[in-house]
């Protein structure tokens, strides 16, 4: 009876582990703090185009699959006049007053240009402290160290952090899903179609949290969905 309890025992407290285990795994997940589909417009984002009058960013119908002929999406047409401190993407447009610590954030995407070479891309933006301070996912459809790699920005020119690099993105005309996630020990993993393994990963505490983009170094191409998830900090 004696050898009876103890397994008893040891069955509870394996269940009750488990359970506290699911439970911090509950506690643990990220609140969505912004989501947009595009359909009332960009007022939620802020462009890094000088001229708004003359701005890259713009909300156009696009067809998303499944029937969607009249769904809006933001829309980036290509190299817009914004020159920034270091060299770094061009067209880029900024989530307005929100800034993040550990987040995740999905989205789907098009780039319209099949013409665009190895360098065909669009990226993701987060960290951003300044114009000269933020790390970036650049899709690119070839890898070299300029193309499809993690980049941190600060105060220097970009400069490629992946740590687990892909040969290319693989681009086609349709839609595709990203996802981006960034932990408090600084892993950053950039998915592409396939949520469950990482395009690519990067691991760097330079920045904390700060603010999140969408966009492109010079390229065109249209975004819907967004959906971020994260921790919220104050301004």
């Amino acid at each position: 009876m004696r050898h009876v309890s103890w397994l008893a025992v040891g069955l509870g407290l394996f269940v009750f582990t488990q359970v506290c285990s699911v439970s911090r795994a509950a506690d643990a997940e990220l609140l969505v703090l912004f989501s947009d589909d595009f359909e009332n417009g960009m007022d939620r984002w802020h462009p890094s185009d000088p001229d708004p009058a003359d701005s890259v960013w713009r909300i156009t119908e696009a067809d998303t699959g499944a029937g969607n002929a009249g769904n809006h999406v933001l829309r980036v047409t290509g190299m817009s006049k914004y020159e920034p401190p270091f060299r770094s993407p061009l067209s880029i447009a900024w989530i307005k007053d929100l800034k993040v610590g550990d987040f995740e954030i999905t989205a789907r995407v098009q780039n319209t240009n099949p013409s665009g070479g190895p360098h065909r891309d669009l990226c993701v933006f987060w960290g951003r402290q300044s114009p000269s301070e933020f790390y970036y996912v650049h899709f690119g459809a070839q890898a070299d160290p300029h193309a499809c790699q993690i980049f941190i920005v600060n105060n220097a020119d970009r400069t490629m952090i992946t740590k687990d690099q892909a040969e290319g993105t693989p681009w086609t005309d349709g839609w595709h899903n990203v996802k981006i996630t960034r932990d408090a020990d600084g892993t950053m993993k950039a998915y592409f179609d396939d949520m469950t393994k990482p395009l690519m990963t990067a691991q760097d505490t330079t920045f904390g949290a700060g603010e999140i983009g969408l966009g492109t170094f010079d390229d065109s191409g249209n975004f819907d969905d967004v959906v971020l998830r994260g921790e919220r900090v104050a301004e």
